[in-house]
């Protein structure tokens, strides 16, 4: 098997045959640290002298789905063999070496058989309970990645003092420097295009602790499906070549916002938004859609297919109003909304030259931000319920 690798592969490879049992990987956006981890464990299952059980974990089956099943399955390439894969059990078997791919929120796979190898991606959406459930029935060796967003509870393993974790733990840090020679020209340069934002740079350019200070939505819960009852209403987010369309599908039950994402994707023309509406089982003439008004043309033309198009409210103080009507409610996002859940975790205010918080929301990890505020604030009139955007 011919693979392609940066030095973040070598160094967990060489930390891996030194037996270190907990290896670390903190870095930035694109620095190729969850899919050199995958190449290793890939490896290490096709020559195991041994029969090995690798788990790999992520926080649920959608984000699993998006991310680490996806790039197996693109590392294997030819080497994928369909009846060595089942897709119920979601694990892969190459006879002495299988890997097996399960969600955090399963408390039965938590508490359930014990690996030789345990890799779990995104580290930080994983909570200290699950870590200690996880590592405790693994035999050799742990591998953990996550963007440093802000501190949690794998730096107080950093900062142990204890020798006998030290001794053991391995911390590799990388950046999309290390991974330059595998990264599209036009990766690099949309990285480096953000050095303006002081804390994104220091968490996706740097791979450093970043400052979570500042969001926009601060807190909010994760569902398996949208409640049966509520008043419901879709947003809409155009996009195209740089940015995704993004469509959310929402509802309130009482003093609670549930969202769903139904469209994530650039490069989307109208008519293509429009079929991917009809497919999802949005309905024509009925269901209100909320969209952006500085595109009435691209509202218009979806609105020709039957759909029931409506621009939100726009005006000098329309964001900030929208943001504060949102943060009336108590957020949620079903667990398939994987972009929607990435995106507010990141979604923050800019900081001023003296690390100030504003009152401008950054230009980023908006899409789905703006789309369901396009449609609460468009829905929903003003009322007196408490604000929830510290704690819930």
């Amino acid at each position: 098997m011919l693979m392609k690798t940066t030095n973040v592969f070598a160094r967990n490879a060489d930390a891996y045959q030194r037996k270190k049992t907990l290896i670390i990987n903190q870095g930035g956006t694109s620095s190729s640290k969850t899919y050199s981890i995958l190449q290793l464990l890939i490896i290490i299952a096709v020559y195991a002298r041994e029969p090995l059980m690798i788990s790999v974990v992520s926080e649920s089956v959608p984000h699993l789905k998006r991310g680490v099943i996806r790039d197996f399955e693109t590392i294997m390439g030819n080497e994928f063999q369909s009846d060595r894969w089942s897709a119920t059990d979601k694990t892969y078997n190459w006879g002495r070496g299988k890997m097996e791919f399960f969600s955090a929120d399963d408390s039965s796979k938590l508490r359930g058989g014990r690996r030789d190898i345990l890799f779990i991606n995104e580290a930080n959406n994983i909570t200290k309970d699950a870590f200690d459930e996880l590592d405790v029935r693994t035999r050799k060796c742990t591998f953990l990645d996550y963007n440093p967003v802000s501190e949690f509870w794998v730096h107080e393993i950093l900062n142990s003092p204890l020798k006998h974790i030290k001794k053991k733990t391995e911390y590799i840090h990388s950046t999309y420097q290390d991974a330059k020679e595998v990264l599209p020209p036009e990766i690099v340069e949309r990285i480096e295009g953000r050095k303006h934002d002081a804390n994104w740079w220091r968490v996706y350019g740097l791979g450093e602790v970043g400052n979570i200070e500042g969001l926009v939505h601060s807190t909010f819960g994760q569902v398996d499906a949208m409640p049966d009852n509520g008043i419901e209403f879709l947003g809409l987010d155009f996009g195209f070549s740089n940015d995704p369309t993004a469509l959310v599908h929402c509802k309130i039950v009482g003093d609670e916002l549930y969202c769903d994402q139904i469209i994530y994707e650039k490069g989307l023309t109208n008519d293509q938004i429009a079929k991917r509406m009809e497919a999802a089982g949005v309905q024509k003439n009925y269901d209100e859609i909320f969209c952006d008004a500085a595109e009435p043309k691209s509202a218009q033309e979806i609105r020709a297919y039957g759909f029931n198009v409506k621009s939100a409210p726009k005006g000098p103080d329309s964001v900030l109003t929208g943001i504060q009507r949102v943060n009336q409610y108590k957020q949620f996002w079903t667990k398939r909304s994987v972009d929607g859940i990435r995106e507010q975790r990141n979604y923050r205010y800019i900081e001023d030259a003296n690390g100030k918080i504003t009152n401008k929301p950054i230009d980023d990890f908006n899409h789905l931000m703006d789309a369901r505020r396009y449609a609460v604030i468009s829905k929903m009139r003003p009322t007196t319920v408490q604000h929830y955007n510290i704690n819930i």
